[in-house]
């Protein structure tokens, strides 16, 4: 798996974006405003979103974010 990361100068509401690339490679955006470890936790989020294959799940990035939240709160103890 081939992994690209850039850091380019994105809005503050977003930490990262990743695209799935023709070649089969993936590229990672990280915000370079952000500290450093936002950005590690940002890189390992993406990362996450790779190793899934999310990119042919058939859900819109929103969802694939709500699934994700609904998974974690269903992690947390009641």
């Amino acid at each position: 798996m081939e992994i690209i990361v850039q850091f380019l100068d994105l809005p503050e509401t977003v930490a990262e974006m990743v695209t799935e690339n023709e070649d089969g490679t993936h590229t990672i955006f990280l915000n370079s405003k952000m500290t450093c470890e936002k950005q590690r936790k940002a890189y390992l989020h993406a990362l996450d979103h790779i190793e899934r294959d999310d990119f042919r799940s058939g859900l819109t990035a929103q969802e694939i974010e709500a699934n994700e939240e609904i998974q974690i709160q269903k992690a947390i103890p009641h």
